[in-house]
């Protein structure tokens, strides 16, 4: 029978060649059945492969983001073990680890910052911030050290109000604290997150502290809700996370595919108006975030695997997104392609919170590539994935560009 063949699956241990390109390992799953259990320690575990099985697990009120089991009193679906005080701290008030109605009333406050009008007005100055990082490459160049990383980090901090000397050290803190709530492995991950959860819970006390009447920024409009301080320092910290690492990823993303697709790029250049349809495609393409975690509430059935309750579910996104039960030729970039229900930003409540920024830092940064630096897109090329199958992305993409003259300015 094919699905002996097949061990359980996990999201931990692949190796670097499918950490790239982790589709045909979904492929392989998804088309023996939806739902596959999985090999994980701890609870009962069962990943979700197909399109409309993963909508079911994101939107069906029966599967919540917080786990009612617990172990040692911590919730199953906060990834801290209890010791990391600090961290475990910061991570409980994260609105993704909320459900309603907590999550409805800091959602729905949150939303007003970050709507349409909000970010068309912050456009100028994302397009800024694009601009300028770009500008300054050349030579030997790390496209996501002095772009793809950068940029976001710096969109957030803008809303946040954070001081523009603060940017490169919160982004340390950030990428430290990220680590110990994904994929990654590593001895001291959680020892690096416990420090960082101490300094940047530290850092917006003060920033909280630090508000007087008359300032307009995410900051300020938390102290009006108002918050608690521990709710405060972590949708703060939430913001900084979740606000650049998958912003990060999708641009890398983009800039290896369209290494790819040298066709696609002359196509953009001519018609730049297909951006914004480019972007819905490649978040279908390539994720930035492969899986997200829901916990089953009562018994439940699920492409025709039953789910008992207290079960982790895990609906990967990635493959949901190459289901060609969804989406014709899955495995084509095709920009032409009706941008609808891709799954790139989720689905159901817990929807993401900063889609509309996201997609605005998309669009410019990816005009912004577009434009430059010369030759970018058929510069040599070296790429190294993060051991990550959650936060998915190149930690390193280092480009050999063109040398700028002797005398000429970015």
């Amino acid at each position: 029978m094919r699905s002996a063949t097949l061990p359980r699956f996990s999201l931990q241990g692949w190796s670097t060649e499918d950490i790239s390109d982790p589709y045909p390992v979904y492929r392989r799953y998804r088309e023996v059945r939806s739902v596959h259990e999985g090999a994980d320690d701890g609870p009962p575990t069962f990943y979700v492969f197909g399109y409309e099985d993963v909508v079911k697990v994101l939107s069906d009120r029966d599967f919540g983001r917080v786990s009612r089991s617990t172990e040692d009193g911590v919730p199953l679906s906060l990834p801290v073990p209890p010791e990391f005080t600090a961290l475990r701290s910061v991570v409980e008030n994260w609105l993704v680890f909320l459900d309603p109605p907590e999550h409805t009333r800091l959602r729905s406050s949150l939303q007003k910052e970050l709507s349409a009008g909000v970010v068309t007005a912050l456009r100028p100055r994302i397009a800024r911030i694009a601009e300028g990082l770009l500008s300054r490459l050349a030579g030997r160049a790390d496209l996501v050290e002095g772009f793809a990383a950068p940029f976001p980090i710096m969109v957030i901090c803008e809303l946040l109000g954070v001081p523009a000397r603060d940017h490169e050290r919160l982004r340390a803190l950030a990428v430290a604290l990220q680590g110990a709530s994904t994929t990654r492995t590593g001895a001291t991950r959680h020892l690096d997150a416990e420090d960082a959860a101490r300094e940047l819970t530290v850092y917006f006390r003060d920033q909280a502290q630090r508000r007087r009447p008359g300032r307009h920024d995410l900051i300020a409009l938390m102290l009006g809700i108002p918050l608690s301080t521990e709710r405060l320092v972590g949708t703060c910290v939430h913001l900084l996370t979740a606000g650049h690492e998958t912003t990060t990823n999708s641009l890398a993303k983009a800039a290896l595919v369209l290494r790819g697709h040298p066709d696609l790029v002359a196509d953009l250049r001519d018609h730049p108006d297909l951006v914004p349809t480019a972007v819905e495609e490649l978040l279908r393409y390539d994720p930035p975030v492969q899986a997200v975690t829901r916990w089953a509430r009562q018994d439940a059935v699920v492409g025709g695997t039953t789910i008992p309750a207290g079960s982790r579910v895990v609906a990967l996104l990635g493959s949901a997104n190459r289901d060609p039960a969804r989406f014709p030729r899955p495995d084509t970039v095709d920009v032409h392609r009706p941008a609808d229900r891709h799954l790139g930003f989720g689905l159901g409540v817990h929807y993401c919170l900063g889609a509309t920024l996201a997609r605005a830092e998309l669009e410019i940064g990816l005009r912004a590539l577009l434009d430059g630096p010369p030759g970018w897109e058929q510069a040599p090329c070296r790429v190294e994935y993060a051991a990550d199958m959650v936060f998915h992305g190149p930690a390193r993409l280092v480009l050999d560009l063109p040398t700028r003259p002797e005398g000429t300015h970015p």
